[in-house]
């Protein structure tokens, strides 16, 4: 039984005696556990490296459907943990702390959501990942920032839908696609902050540098970049293209595996616009820490649990996910 003081925490905070050598005992757990560890690129650097898996989103959903390990540690926020169960019901899923929430998840109350949906009756309702498994439920089909254009153009030009909740991304998709959705009012704490002035001071001093920005940014931000994409997008551009310099506007956590990727390059984050920190951070995802996923391991706790009617609810629409990029090669 977990002591009642981490429950309060939402998480273990036991000490890890002096000289623990932690990455060499999280390793032994996972192989003595047979634990999967994923972490999303947004974590910190440490927890990146001892990850078995690391992706955004659809990856991470891609992984978890198909593993064969009995404990998942998702090292990243409480609606991916969420999904991880709904895809694996029969496996344990961990996640080091239970405050890894996701300001857009929030920013999308269930009960809320609902109301919205059936104002409006025979649309198509479309979420991003980035909810609760109760929004999920009351979705047709979930997408990520990797598919969610092909897949809104799966569905015929004059089908009325709903995108929930990033107002962003919806409002970009549906410039690039013609289409006419009703969008959810939400946003995500972090590509909010972005700023054309702040990143058009970085260019200044960066005259060559390559602009990528993540399509949850604001228009005008998004309308100054050479790459909008996906996480994954955003990374496999950096690598590619001929250009020695970018500066990235997303969550500076992926900055961890571009350099890591093209060890030869820059990549300058881009500052929120209301601090004078050199990049932006998703305070969610830095909960996660090392001795945070150690503890996880040891005493196979926080569990993320799912009722078992939204769970039932919210698999239909990750499935069909899963099974429109699957058909499109995503």
């Amino acid at each position: 039984m977990v002591d009642k003081k981490w429950q309060e925490l939402g998480y273990i905070d036991e000490p890890i005696p002096e000289g623990t050598d932690i990455k060499a005992e999280i390793r032994k757990m996972c192989k003595e556990k047979n634990a999967l560890i994923m972490a999303h690129y947004y974590t910190e650097a440490s927890v990146q490296d001892i990850a078995d898996f690391i992706g955004d989103s659809l990856a991470l959903a891609q992984k978890a459907a198909t593993t064969d390990a009995d404990i998942i540690v998702m090292c990243g926020v409480h609606f991916m943990g969420e999904t991880n169960k709904i895809l694996c019901p029969d496996k344990k899923v961990l996640i080091p702390d239970l405050n890894a929430s996701c300001s857009l998840a929030e920013s999308c109350p269930a009960d809320a959501f609902e109301k919205f949906v059936k104002a409006h009756p025979n649309h198509t309702v479309v979420s991003y990942v980035n909810t609760t498994a109760a929004t999920k439920a009351l979705t047709d089909v979930v997408v990520t920032s990797s598919n969610a254009r092909q897949i809104v153009e799966s569905f015929p030009k004059d089908t009325p839908m709903i995108f929930g909740p990033d107002r962003n991304l919806g409002n970009y998709i549906n410039k690039l696609t013609g289409r006419d959705m009703l969008v959810w009012d939400g946003a995500c704490h972090v590509h909010e902050k972005f700023s054309v002035e702040r990143i058009l001071e970085l260019k200044a001093q960066h005259p060559n540098a390559k602009i990528l920005v993540h399509p949850e940014c604001k228009g005008p931000v998004v309308k100054l970049a050479d790459k909008v994409g996906s996480t994954k997008a955003l990374l496999n551009y950096s690598i590619h293209d001929e250009a020695q310099e970018f500066i990235v506007a997303t969550e500076s956590g992926i900055l961890t595996e571009m350099q890591k990727s093209a060890p030869q390059k820059t990549f300058i984050p881009a500052p929120p616009d209301d601090s004078t920190c050199a990049c932006n951070e998703c305070s969610y995802m830095k909960l996660i820490t090392m001795r945070k996923l150690y503890n996880c391991l040891k005493y196979e706790w926080p569990t993320v649990e799912v009722e078992p009617e939204i769970a039932k609810k919210a698999i239909k629409p990750i499935h069909r996910m899963l099974e429109i990029s699957k058909q499109l090669g995503l």
